[in-house]
């Protein structure tokens, strides 16, 4: 990629992160200065927190529940990065512990049935949790053969947690799918808390778009709703935004497109460094932008309580814009 197209996505992003991140007065944005917008009352109110950025989680934010990010998989399946429970300790609500694997071949080994590695891995996880107030299992690519080992997995840790709450962070569906190894149906009834991560509609590879548009939150919400039930649900909300350059040129190519690259733009100066071919050119690209607001987060919210949604979560604390804040409040009071 040129150095003018580092330069606009730079700029685009870090415009993002400041719009995100900082507080305007409330004469600039929505915040309190819109009086029609009243608390949208919960009774459970969930923020991710990611190790290191225990700076994010304040005393004064209506949270009930955190969900403490870092636990993850080695390459052998066994438990690591779990974090220290002793930096939340002015935290009053709950605090959960999630372990998090993203990789499918991984994922598959370590929930193979009569494996060591699974039941090593069992034994730790309820190790961990031993200060916890609960266990999160947010494993985000179970191959479809791995669908009820995932099930017997959850049965065999809401036998060992105990009374500690067992819940797992599933992905966004608005109907049943066929071979899903993510069916609401059977996940639902193994957990105490159902969170459904309804945010990356539009995601990194995918065309531009909101992060959940309203249209496909309901249908997330309506769908959930009806698998898990009021008790158990936990409707996930994104508090980032993503942006999507018209041209990525950061890719590989064979000699034939270079030569179509140089033809096209009229490449006239081809320098050598350290021996091979170079060349640099600038071109004119457009920059799309999806994020959230206190608008949007709030009008999001206001839908999900009228549906009879009673507990939200927010990926994640330290992303949001603060003047969202005011926005939410706790049923009864703080935790």
């Amino acid at each position: 990629m040129n150095l003018t197209i580092r330069a606009v996505l730079t700029i685009c992003l870090f415009t993002l992160i400041l719009g995100c991140s900082s507080q305007p007065e409330p004469s600039s944005r929505g915040g309190r200065a819109n009086s029609s917008v009243s608390v949208l009352e919960f009774a459970e109110i969930w923020g991710y927190l990611v190790a290191g950025r225990e700076a994010a989680l304040t005393q004064d934010l209506p949270i009930t529940d955190i969900g403490y990010f870092g636990a993850e998989l080695d390459t052998y399946a066994k438990l690591t990065s779990v974090p220290n429970i002793r930096n939340l300790s002015g935290f009053r609500g709950r605090k959960h512990l999630v372990v998090g694997s993203s990789g499918r071949a991984l994922t598959y080994f370590a929930l193979k049935e009569g494996s060591t590695e699974r039941r090593e891995l069992i034994r730790d996880l309820i190790q961990a949790a031993g200060p916890y107030d609960g266990l999160q299992i947010n494993f985000e690519n179970v191959p479809q053969r791995s669908a009820e080992a995932y099930l017997s997995f959850l049965r065999e840790l809401r036998q060992g947690l105990g009374n500690k709450i067992l819940s797992v962070a599933i992905a966004a569906r608005t109907a049943t799918l066929q071979n899903d190894a993510y069916d609401y149906t059977k996940v639902a009834p193994l957990v105490d808390r159902f969170l459904v991560m309804a945010y990356d509609e539009h995601w990194s590879g995918s065309a531009p778009g909101p992060i959940a548009s309203m249209a496909w939150s309901e249908r997330v919400a309506r769908y959930s709703l009806s698998i898990a039930g009021a008790e158990k649900l936990v409707m996930g909300l994104p508090f980032y935004g993503r942006s999507w350059p018209s041209v990525n040129m950061n890719r590989a190519h064979i000699h034939e497109s270079i030569a179509s690259i140089i033809k096209d733009h009229n490449i006239e100066t081809i320098r050598r460094e350290f021996g091979i071919p170079t060349f640099k050119f600038q071109m004119p690209i457009t920059v799309t932008v999806y994020y959230e607001d206190a608008h949007s987060l709030a009008t999001r919210l206001e839908m999900y309580r009228s549906m009879g949604v009673r507990a939200v979560g927010f990926w994640r604390l330290g992303q949001e814009t603060l003047d969202f804040w005011p926005f939410i409040g706790i049923e009864g009071g703080k935790p």
